[in-house]
């Protein structure tokens, strides 16, 4: 019996550009999260400045580092998705499609990571 290979139908590339928009949802949101940190300790600097307090924040603060990581992630996080979404249509038209959860696990590693590091940071700065 000779093996038929299957491509992928209507559903499937719907379903492909479904997961492709929700991780571009997922990579602004990380991006804008960023873009929150980094702001917010410029905020924090100008108030306590304008208050003439200048020890609300720590000298080291490293919030302005973490959020542009966590902007430039976001971009990563855009282009390997888009990277995955066209491998995905390849394997689609070719019948050869293969699930992987690389991106997924990096990325969880990665905002896993980042967790450890700003519970560690707000628990020495209170």
């Amino acid at each position: 019996m000779d093996e038929i290979k299957k491509q992928g139908n209507a559903s499937d590339h719907l379903a492909n550009e479904r997961t492709f928009l929700a991780w571009i949802r997922t990579s602004i949101g990380i991006m804008a999260f960023g873009f929150v940190v980094v702001k917010f300790s410029l905020f924090v600097k100008q108030i306590s400045l304008l208050l003439g307090k200048e020890n609300i924040i720590q000298s080291r603060g490293y919030s302005a580092i973490l959020g542009i990581i966590l902007v430039a992630v976001g971009a990563v996080t855009t282009i390997l998705s888009y990277m995955r979404y066209r491998q995905t249509v390849k394997e689609l038209n070719k019948g050869t499609y293969r699930h992987s959860s690389l991106l997924i696990t990096a990325l969880v590693a990665f905002i896993f990571l980042v967790s450890v590091f700003l519970i560690a940071y707000l628990i020495k700065t209170t």
